[in-house]
């Protein structure tokens, strides 16, 4: 009986404790944020990641009246600094922009060191922004039908670039070939920079890049636009067609999310999205978003987390289809 007695103690001392430390939890949470957010960014500076991530920190930390430090965690196409937040305290004071990279990454890589969906609080989208097909200004090809007319005549003599084997603008690429029925050779490079070298330089035929640095290599006279990947063209740059007016139905702009650790608290993330949708509504905001090709897109945890695994699976059939090897 002495026994039972003490075990029952036991387990109201052990309930209690388990009630304070819940409670201590989310009046924590209730308080955020009470002391500096690392905002890490898995790109190197200048890049359209890293340019969104010091806005979106600048306007946070006015708006939370805290520090937000962005420390950049550069290596493995935004891997690294993937990983670093899915592995964090799941108390939102680490955050990142995922890419529309990461449902790629998930598509074409036989192992992440996280789970792409699971290991990550989705807070909200934040910026959309096309994939355009370009080609040298001086370039015969004049059109998008131009450009898939003479790859249907010649099966695997166009040559276009990416940033990657299975990056985004390699898959974009091989997306549109499948759906048109043509084979083009791709050539992957480092980086938009070394790209743009070689394809001016007549090496390459065609770019696949985001609007983010095709819109101003149009703009600049280098480069002619022959399509955006967008659902409808841009009012920045109207005379730019779209995909689809080719290849009905192919339309996906790339983006940006803010994920911060799982099992953050609701009442945390859902702050962070209260105050991102407030920000994505500021003119100044706006303005910079445009000057990059992009437009906001605020959404719910939920809708993005959808928006990830709904591409995870078109990327996924994409790399069947076209036969990619999985890195």
């Amino acid at each position: 009986m002495k026994l039972f007695k003490k075990l029952r103690l036991f387990a109201f001392l052990g309930g209690v404790s388990i009630g304070f430390v819940f409670t201590a939890f989310q009046c924590q949470a209730q308080d955020f944020p009470n002391k500096p957010i690392r905002f890490v960014v898995g790109f190197a500076p200048g890049g359209s990641s890293d340019i969104i991530t010091r806005l979106i920190a600048q306007k946070l930390s006015e708006r939370l009246n805290q520090s937000v430090i962005v420390e950049q965690k550069v290596g493995a196409t935004g891997l690294i600094a993937n990983d670093f937040v899915a592995k964090s305290a799941p108390d939102g004071y680490n955050m990142v922009l995922l890419t529309g990279g990461h449902p790629v990454s998930a598509a074409v890589m036989n192992k992440l060191p996280y789970d792409p969906v699971k290991d990550f609080g989705m807070v909200s989208t934040v910026i959309a922004y096309p994939m355009v097909v370009t080609v040298p200004q001086d370039s015969p090809i004049k059109s998008l039908s131009d450009l898939l007319a003479r790859a249907k005549a010649q099966p695997n003599k166009l040559t276009f670039s990416s940033a990657g084997i299975g990056s985004l603008q390699h898959l974009t690429g091989e997306w549109i070939a499948s759906e048109a029925g043509v084979s083009m050779i791709h050539v992957p490079f480092k980086g938009a920079g070394p790209a743009m070298i070689d394809l001016l330089a007549g090496r390459v035929d065609v770019m696949v890049e985001t609007s983010t640095f095709a819109y101003g290599q149009i703009r600049g006279g280098k480069l002619r636009g022959l399509a955006s990947s967008a659902s409808s063209r841009s009012p920045l740059m109207p005379e730019l067609p779209t995909v689809a007016e080719t290849l009905p139905g192919l339309d996906f702009s790339s983006w940006l999310g803010l994920a911060v650790a799982p099992g953050t608290p609701t009442v945390v993330v859902d702050k962070i999205n209260r105050e991102l949708r407030l920000i994505l509504e500021m003119d100044d905001v706006k303005k910079r978003f445009a000057e990059l090709g992009g437009t906001p897109i605020p959404s719910t945890p939920a809708q993005m987390r959808d928006r990830i695994e709904r591409e995870i699976a078109v990327w996924k059939k994409v790399v069947d289809l076209k036969k990619i090897e999985r890195q």
